[in-house]
This record gives structure tokens, sequence and C-alpha cells, in this order.
């Protein structure tokens, strides 16, 4: 089931045994040979396309999870056609739908489109974890704009919408993605999307992400609030306070992973862009830190290797974390709108020391082609990424803004050169 909205943008934010050959990017650097066993898994190493369309409408802001040998995938957004000369900033249809693969993301069934009883809302922007067989949807929001309706406005004294999404705090469970039950309406941590979650040890923790849509979008208030507040729960229902706020600045967008004991917290932003273009730093973060608990952080490095970014993915393959994707603003004034997203891959055993892996994620031959709010996730030896966007926010380009994808992609680390970096 879908929900159809007009609303602001929001930047946060598989394979058979039997594949085919793909078109190959893939490196650390020169190293010796490998044994022979290596060398047949490097053949299939890099980025392969599993399909261009995945049967479910393309989207941004989803999630995907895996469960035993199935993936799942739900939410998210759906940029509308505009329906007159200009875009109308945010204007999408919204998913509460679940499908299932369980040939490693090369077909798809519906298990349920979510308009049923005992669902969650329609949503984007939020996350999904899983924990001892089950998955859990938390958080995220719809969006709505209304016509703002102070007497006599008129742009740019005052802004020609006014945004009411609906930001939630809820938390729903499910084994299948068919039958959904609610653990509970509100959870403790309060309304966000652009919020970052995992588990660690058996317990979900949620940290970070921001309430109310952006201004540089909608043109005026409410302001964003940004969080760096981290919580944590066994069950979902109850949820326990680590810290009102953590060492790291308050964020959404950012990126996590769990690897040898630690949480990992890896870049974000505090904002969509900045003004004026090109004679600004964009606010956003490429600093990394981890935590064991949730209450004590570290940060590993205030600058890593790779450039401040929102709505990019981190994943662990064997023993290293690979990082890539996301949103960047240009640069150049004389063209604000252009491309700009980062073409790379670059990847760390321990968050401080980041190597860049050769080739662009997805095969791509330019920024264009680069995705931002696109969700991801490590099985078989493989990173999988699902859907996503690539638009520029040039709300006067009516093509610009309906390039949010519905494919499925893999990317296997090359073995032997990861073992080499050990």
């Amino acid at each position: 089931m879908f929900q159809r909205v007009s609303a602001p943008l929001m930047i946060v934010l598989a394979l058979s045994a039997c594949e085919p050959s793909p078109t190959q990017s893939t490196g650390e650097g020169t190293v010796s040979p490998v044994s022979e066993s290596a060398r047949y898994s490097a053949r299939q190493a890099g980025w392969m396309e599993v399909t261009d369309d995945a049967g479910w409408t393309d989207r941004a802001g989803l999630q995907a999870v895996r469960i035993g040998d199935a993936f799942y995938v739900m939410g998210g957004r759906t940029a509308r056609p505009p329906a007159g000369p200009v875009v109308i900033p945010g204007d999408s249809d919204l998913w509460s739908d679940v499908w299932r693969s369980r040939d490693r993301g090369g077909t798809w069934t519906q298990v349920n489109d979510g308009s049923g009883a005992g669902h969650w809302p329609a949503r984007a922007y939020f996350q999904a974890v899983t924990k001892r067989g089950q998955m859990y949807v938390l958080g995220g929001q719809d969006f709505e704009l209304i016509p703002n309706p102070t007497p006599g406005c008129t742009p740019p004294a005052c802004p020609p919408f006014i945004s009411t999404s609906e930001f939630f705090n809820d938390v729903w469970v499910s084994r299948d993605g068919e039958e959904w039950r609610l653990v509970t309406e509100a959870a403790a941590w309060g309304p966000r999307a652009g919020l970052t979650s995992v588990v660690l040890r058996d317990e979900i923790y949620v940290f970070g992400g921001s309430f109310n849509d952006d201004p540089a979008v909608i043109g005026g208030p409410p302001l964003r609030v940004y969080f760096n507040d981290v919580w944590k729960s066994r069950d979902g229902s109850t949820w326990e306070l680590l810290t009102e706020h953590a060492p790291w600045a308050p964020r959404a967008g950012a990126a996590a992973v769990v690897k040898d004991g630690y949480i990992y917290l890896l870049g974000g932003e505090e904002g969509f862009i900045c003004q004026p273009v090109g004679f600004c730093t964009p606010p956003y973060f490429n600093d990394v830190w981890r935590t064991r608990d949730g209450v004590n952080w570290e940060q590993v490095t205030a600058s890593a290797d790779w450039s401040p970014r929102p709505g990019h993915q981190a994943e662990v393959i064997g023993d290293r974390i690979y990082l890539f994707g996301g949103f960047g603003q240009s640069q150049d004034p004389t063209n604000p709108f252009a491309a700009a997203n980062p073409m790379d891959i670059w990847s760390s055993s321990d968050g401080r020391d980041w190597r860049l892996v050769s080739g662009a994620p997805w095969q791509a031959a330019d920024p264009g082609e680069i995705k931002y709010d696109f969700a991801a996730l490590s099985a078989f030896g493989s990173i999988y990424t699902f859907g996503g966007d690539r638009e520029t926010f040039d709300f006067f380009d009516l093509t610009n803004y309906l390039k949010i994808d519905n494919d499925v992609w893999r990317f296997r680390p090359d073995p032997g050169l990861s073992a080499r970096l050990r």
C-alpha cells in the first residue's frame, strides 16, 4: 500500500550460484598472486547488477533485511511525475509494502501490500533491523505539505508551503514480513527520521536522527531538530536512555556497523545543503566514532579519508568495513545543481585507516549515477544494494526529479586482496 503526499525530500538520510559474468571493478592496490581458490573468487569479485527492475516500485529511503535465505525490502518513497511546469518539492508516494526474494535479489514476491489492519503506516527514512529471526521497523516519517494559509503570503517573503509531515517513534515486529505486531506506538526516544539503528549483543540500539522537514527544501519553518541521544532495548518496547548527548555532533543520515564488539558511527549530516552554493561548506560529517556500550564513545578519527557525506552505507565483509555512496553538493557557483555524489569505495579494518578501493560503486561513469538513500545489507560474502536516489534538487528539471531506482546490485570484495590487508 502507498500513501499519496506532497512534501519535502529527506536526505538522510544477490545472486544464485550460477551468475552471469559481470563487468568488474575491484581492488585495493597491487598485491602478489593469490591461491587458485582466491583467484576463482576474485573472478566473481566487483560489482554486478542482479536486476535492473526488481518488480517493486522505484524508491528511496527504503530498508532491506535478511532473515535466513530470504531478502526483504520495505517502505520508502517514490517521486511522483510533475503535473505542471515546475516540480513540487517532495511530491511523493509513500510505501508500507513488503517484498521478499529467495534468490538473492533476482526475483521478488510481494508478501504484504500494506493495506490490511495491523500494519505499520507508510513511511520513508526509517530503520529496520533483525534480531533472533525477527525483523523490526523503527521510526521514520511520512510527508505532507499544505499551502501556506498566511494571508497575503507571497514568496520569497514567506514560504509557499508549510510542512505537516508526521514523524514516527513506533516499533513493529514480524517473522515473515506478512504478519506484523505493534510493539509500541510511542517509544521513549521520540519521533524522528534519518535515525540509525543496529543490534549488538541481542539489544537494539537507536541513536541520532532528526525531527521536522528541512527549511532548505520547504523554504521556511519549523526548524529541523537533530539528535545525538542513544537508546537501547531488548524487546523494542522498553527503552533505556544511555546518554542524552553523546560526544558526537547531532546528526541524521549517518551509517553504522557492528564489528568486533563495537558499534561504529560514520558520517551523516546536520542539514541538506549550505548556501550560497559554491561559497560554503556543506553541513556533512566524515568523522568516525565507536562504542561498546552506547555510553562511552571514542572518536576513532575526526576526519576520515573519505569525503563528508550523508545518505551513504557501510557494511562489514570479513574483517573490513566497506563504505560507499551518499550525497554530495555541487561546489560550482555557476552550476549549483551539478551532480557531485562521491564516486568512491573505501575499506578499513579499524575505522581509522582507510584504503581506497579501485572502481566506482554500481560501475558508475559519473557522479550522477551514484546513489544515496539506498538500502544495503551484507550476506553470502557480498554486499547487496537496493534502489536509491540520484536527484540533485533542481526543481526546474522535470526529469532529474525522477532519478530514483528499483534495481539490485551485488558487490563482492576480492578475498585475496582483503586477506593481504589484514
